[in-house]
């Protein structure tokens, strides 16, 4: 038994250091440097000092925080939504056309991310084809502007999340076995019900992986939103980047930095209490 542990410990240990290193180590430095002064010359001054957090007192903060969250939120929801019938049409497919939709799926990450964005800005220009198709179509008018506008950095987030939602989604929908749900329609369920109650919950690890891959990224976006949003819709992560290369206020960063870490782990710990308090109330019962 102890040799088993012993294993274990070397076969865990380059993933321990890795988590400390590149993870632990770096969120506790952007911590210490939160409670930082900042220098005249743009760097880190000596001391301590409160005043970081006491800026971000900012007015126009609430609404950046409260436009970021619910982008978040909703860029992941329409992702995950979008994912799970398509994982579970990939799933029942053939080899030779899934591994065809699994390409055209992997396709866009051989483009580089700043290409795809800007393709999407050249789409939504206000001379671009399909502003005038849909001025054609009566479905905008000329004055409609498709760029510069949370909405467009909302479709531009999903574009470029979703495939991070549906390859965690159908790895988990590879392994269920969907004689299960034929069970469960002779048993007198419709196709809805056994898709909900017994295929849905089968999957529910690889709909939580996504939910992260998805999530975190899109609670700290920043270029999306720079380049398609315009100045009225600034993420937090674009006040980060504002901070560390434009005004060079790196404890300022750190600060916004900590809140958005704050804001990503308080669900995960609140959602890790949940699962513990049910598995301890099944167990009791």
């Amino acid at each position: 038994m102890k040799l088993r542990k012993f294993v274990n410990w070397i076969i865990g240990a380059p993933s321990f250091v890795w988590l400390v290193v590149f993870y632990a180590i770096p969120m506790l430095l952007v911590f210490l440097i939160a409670f930082k002064p900042v220098d005249p010359f743009g760097g880190i001054g000596e001391g301590f000092t409160m005043k970081t957090w006491f800026d971000l007192r900012n007015p126009s903060y609430p609404s950046i925080i409260w436009r970021t969250l619910w982008q978040g939120v909703v860029s992941t929801a329409v992702c995950v939504a979008l994912s799970i019938p398509i994982s579970y049409q990939l799933s029942r497919m053939n080899s030779k056309l899934k591994n065809v939709f699994l390409l055209l799926i992997i396709v866009p990450f051989w483009t580089n991310f700043l290409i795809r964005i800007y393709a999407w800005k050249m789409f939504l220009h206000p001379d671009g084809a399909f502003k005038h198709l849909l001025v054609f179509l009566g479905l905008a008018q000329e004055s409609t502007t498709l760029l510069y506008n949370q909405w467009a950095v909302l479709v531009v987030m999903i574009y470029t999340y979703l495939p991070f939602a549906v390859l965690p989604i159908y790895t988990a929908a590879e392994k269920f076995d969907f004689s299960l749900l034929d069970a469960a329609k002779d048993l007198g369920a419709s196709s809805f019900y056994a898709f909900r109650r017994v295929f849905l919950p089968s999957i529910s690890k690889g709909i939580g992986t996504a939910i992260m891959v998805v999530l975190i990224p899109a609670l700290g976006a920043y270029l999306i939103p720079d380049l398609v949003g315009g100045p009225t819709s600034e993420l937090i992560g674009d006040k980060i980047a504002q901070r560390v290369f434009s005004d060079r206020n790196l404890p300022h960063a750190s600060a916004l930095s900590a809140l958005l870490m704050f804001v990503v782990f308080l669900p995960l710990v609140l959602t890790s209490w949940i699962k513990k308090l049910q598995q301890k109330k099944q167990k009791s019962e």
